[in-house]
């Protein structure tokens, strides 16, 4: 199937490159166009805007920053479904791996829905053979490493004859795909795992800076605790992060601060008590009112590290 692929950032790039290891044809648009460059010498075509991914790709897929950027990408001036719905579009499926509210997502499936059932009404089809235009919302977990890798996990909502036609494509990606249910489900799914994910890396910085304050080589932690209840990926990858300085970055840290945001409306909404997030999301705050908002998620140590005497050398 035509593909098109929207957002090739840190994430992004390696994801586009296994599917054109995989052998699929990739079409890729970026708002900022050199991003989308870099990948034409790895046989990946560059459009101009989204709107000519949905002339062209039976699928669409996105990984943009946030809900607002998910919304334009889809609906602004040149989007996926811009304009007329009776434009004749080939697009079948969006595809969407951001991470942004359940809510957010399910308006957003609400009006794809309503795009394509005005120009079926019209008779002249919003897309190929006038058939409906599916969303899958699909967050992804395992970070820079597990797209390079094409090991990512992917948390799925949305219909399972939509998630299967597209399945080809994700497997090209991930080692792991979950449906978890309707359209926003896998948004929710994404949203647990950010509060394990936040909570887990605030508590080894904690105990990095536990251990360097009481004298000892907080470097050795992922080796003394190794096997033991507190080993995980998480402390294999982020003890070195935050006891070394050479290494490059892997996400911002503005990236936990607008999930744990999250996190927190939808906890509202649900009546969730989650204190532990809430404190995460307290020490988010801090580190941006600290000037660290786009600093590498292993910042949460520089959070922690103030001096022992308050001062601020």
């Amino acid at each position: 199937m035509e593909t098109g692929f929207c957002g090739p950032g840190l994430m992004g790039a390696p994801m586009i490159r296994h599917l054109l290891r995989a052998g699929h044809t990739v079409h890729v648009w970026n708002r900022t166009r050199a991003k989308a460059e870099a990948l034409r010498a790895e046989g990946a075509h560059v459009v101009d805007t989204p709107r000519e991914l949905a002339a062209r790709c039976d699928a669409v897929l996105l990984c943009v920053a946030d809900a607002a950027a998910v919304e334009q990408t889809v609906f602004g001036a040149a989007g996926l479904l811009d304009g007329d719905p009776s434009t004749p579009r080939r697009v079948r499926w969006i595809v969407d791996h951001s991470s942004i509210p359940p809510a957010a997502t399910r308006a957003l499936a609400r009006r794809v829905a309503d795009f394509a059932g005005q120009g079926g009404a019209a008779g002249t089809g919003a897309c190929r053979d006038g058939a409906s235009i599916g969303w899958i919302d699909a967050p992804v977990s395992g970070g820079v490493a597990g797209a390079t890798a094409g090991t990512l996990a992917i948390m799925a909502g949305g219909a399972a004859s939509d998630l299967a036609a597209v399945r080809p494509l994700l497997d090209a990606y991930a080692a792991r795909v979950t449906h978890m249910g309707e359209v926003g489900a896998g948004q929710t799914a994404k949203l647990c795992n950010q509060a394990i994910v936040t909570a887990t890396v605030a508590a080894i910085a904690e105990a990095v800076s536990l251990a360097q304050r009481s004298g000892i080589d907080a470097a050795k932690l992922p080796e003394a605790l190794a096997g033991g209840w507190a080993d995980s990926v998480l402390l294999r990858t982020f003890v070195p992060r935050m006891t070394q300085s050479d290494l490059a970055p892997i996400g911002a840290l503005r990236t936990f601060q607008k999930d744990v945001d999250t996190v927190a409306a939808t906890a509202y909404e649900t009546g969730t008590p989650m204190p532990v997030a809430s404190t995460v999301q307290q020490l988010l705050r801090l580190g941006a009112a600290m000037g660290l908002a786009d600093a590498d998620f292993s910042a949460f140590i520089d959070i922690l590290q103030t001096p022992r005497d308050g001062s601020n050398g």
